[in-house]
């Protein structure tokens, strides 16, 4: 490592990355692990499999020790240039330190191993089985790094782009053209400014405007509870607006949702499956899905800390807590010096009961990506949090 390299321009990586990520889509139209379809529609999460994709094919290419990631040359004679940590922009060093410990584990994966985990990527089932143990916590650091890539609006602008690339390649001579249909989400860093007496919940559905309700009221108590979310909020303002939607996902999935999958919020703000139209279903089932896992994870903290305290151990870090941190601050915030490992990266047990935090901070972040795509809340989140935020005095 070389401390006083120069840094290169944010803007020469992002370039770079969006270079790699047109042919890595296209790649994985070639391969059939992307179907045009999918391209076309961007639903689900292809705001996600899109750069985690792109992160895997970087892996592959690396190879240098620790690992880096070689760019693309400007021109044909330009020299040949590697992204590493020395010159790596501040704003991308936690994306490559995440990246960097996982170079090894994935090309020390035999040939069909890989393919599953490009698989599951695309979210597509493996074909090896049982599958190799190490695949899903690869799958999970790469689509965390994925996820905190596409809440940049320097990424979320260029993504059309790089998807219609993709659609184009190979369809030369095609007589009807298709078209990606992916819109960027709102942007956050400019609030719209505040109007008297604003209606924030304009009625569509009473299903979908109570469960917008409760949401929003879980956000303005996350929101009032985080001091770190303040501060996010005056340097990033997007990436804490969707820390504090993921947050809030979680309170309402832990707190408000019973047995039966309804969602009550309290006051008369309760929301039954059998009530809502087809298109909120899959968030109502998500949430329940999440509130059980949590629930889980609860009652595996409260086992270890009761033996731990049995055996006169120090507490061990509550993975609900854990959780809550990388929701806050990315996968990446802790690794500062630790940019690559040998392919241990740590205990077994440690790496198992990280994969499996990082993986249920995926699935939270997926939906909150899901739930800005819905029309009625996209068309009023930004106002709501910038009202809100002021609220809560920040």
């Amino acid at each position: 490592m070389i401390p006083d390299e120069q840094k290169l321009s944010e803007q020469y990586v992002q370039d770079s990355f969006h270079s790699y990520l047109k042919s890595s889509l296209t790649h994985a139209k070639v391969e059939r692990l992307l179907e045009p379809e999918v391209l076309a529609s961007a639903e689900g999460d292809l705001m996600i499999t899109g750069p985690a994709l792109c992160l895997y094919f970087a892996a592959l290419r690396s190879t240098t020790i620790p690992p880096s990631v070689p760019l693309p040359r400007s021109s044909k004679s330009a020299p040949p240039r590697d992204l590493t940590e020395s010159n790596c922009p501040p704003s991308f060093l936690g994306f490559l330190r995440v990246w960097a410990s996982n170079v090894s584990r994935i090309q020390g994966l035999e040939p069909q191993h890989q393919h599953d985990l490009v698989r599951i990527i695309c979210n597509l089932p493996p074909l090896s089985q049982p599958l190799n143990p190490t695949i899903s916590g690869i799958a999970a650091d790469l689509r965390a790094v994925a996820i905190e890539i596409s809440q940049r609006r320097s990424f979320q602008d260029r993504y059309a782009d790089d998807l219609q690339a993709a659609l184009d390649a190979g369809s030369q001579g095609a007589s009807l053209k298709v078209k990606t249909s992916f819109v960027p989400p709102p942007m956050y860093d400019v609030f719209p400014p505040r109007t008297p007496s604003p209606v924030l919940f304009p009625h569509d559905s009473p299903a979908l405007e109570r469960i917008r309700q409760i949401l929003y009221a879980a956000l303005g108590d996350v929101l009032a509870g985080s001091k770190t979310l303040g501060r996010l909020l005056k340097w990033d303002p997007p990436r804490a607006y969707f820390a504090s939607v993921s947050l809030a996902i979680l309170e309402v999935a832990t707190r408000a949702v019973g047995p039966d999958g309804s969602v009550d919020g309290g006051a008369g703000m309760k929301v039954t499956l059998s009530e809502c139209p087809e298109a909120l279903k899959p968030l109502m089932k998500e949430l329940d899905g999440i509130g059980k896992q949590a629930k889980e994870m609860w009652d595996l903290d409260t086992t270890e800390a009761i033996e731990a305290a049995q055996r006169g151990d120090e507490l061990p870090e509550p993975r609900l807590d854990r959780l809550k941190t990388i929701l806050q601050q990315g996968v990446g915030y802790d690794m500062a010096g630790t940019a690559w490992d040998s392919g241990s990266g740590g205990s077994g047990r440690r790496r198992s009961i990280e994969g499996r935090t990082v993986a249920f901070s995926n699935r939270i972040n997926a939906l909150a990506l899901n739930i800005s795509k819905i029309k009625t809340f996209r068309e009023r989140q930004g106002e709501v949090f910038e009202i809100l935020s002021a609220v809560c005095g920040w």
